[in-house]
């Protein structure tokens, strides 16, 4: 079975999500700005919520808008929202680091990493801003310490699943069971059986999956 995995901003959409078949939430604040952090209250309302459903929660792990390049001091920012959620009982978190250079900033993602022990851990579509010959080595790098999944659009974010989704095929075998590659980005109930279809991919993420 595949699963689903519903991106929300608040608790306005919950009760719809979880109606129509989500397995799976992640709670994303400022969804037109990319996605940051939620607030300590929607998050223990939604891990509640959710967890009495036997729906799992993943929570955004991001201080601000703008690039995957972070500072100590939002690094540790970071650190205090990993803790905050793991108080109220996350299943998992989603993050990404990169340095300007298109890199994957390691010492970064190890420190969030260690902090994040005890539950899932998704990095983000930071991955898509990774240059070209980043990609597949990150792959292998998340693998071996240990993180759940990649959330990736397949390539350029202004790009259609129907101009993508060869990415998310590749990802995926390669991937070859050591790490999830989650597609995101334009799925909707329109195109997701085609999408499961071409790319085999064991889960989902999206916006609008349910109709």
């Amino acid at each position: 079975m595949v699963l689903k995995e519903a991106c929300i901003e608040n608790t306005t959409n919950l009760a719809k999500v979880i109606a129509t078949g989500a397995n799976r939430v992640e709670l994303c604040d400022n969804l037109a700005e990319g996605g940051t952090s939620v607030s300590y209250g929607v998050a223990n309302y939604v891990v509640q919520v959710c967890h009495e459903q036997n729906v799992s929660v993943m929570a955004m792990v991001r201080p601000r808008k703008g690039n995957f390049s972070y500072t100590k001091e939002e690094i540790a920012i970071m650190r205090e929202d990993i803790l905050m959620y793991k108080k109220i009982a996350v299943d998992g978190v989603v993050f990404g680091c990169i340095t300007d250079a298109g890199l994957l900033d390691k010492p970064a993602i190890n420190e969030l990493i260690k902090v994040a022990k005890g539950v899932e851990v998704t990095f983000h579509m930071a991955f898509d801003e990774l240059i070209e010959t980043e990609k597949l080595p990150a792959i292998d790098w998340l693998a071996e310490q240990g993180v759940t999944r990649i959330l990736t659009h397949g390539g350029d974010g202004a790009k259609l699943p129907e101009e993508t989704f060869i990415n998310w095929r590749k990802y995926i075998d390669y991937a070859a069971d050591r790490i999830i590659i989650l597609p995101g980005g334009g799925i909707k109930s329109h195109n997701i059986k085609w999408i499961l279809k071409e790319t085999g991919a064991a889960e989902i993420h999206g916006t609008d999956l349910f109709g």
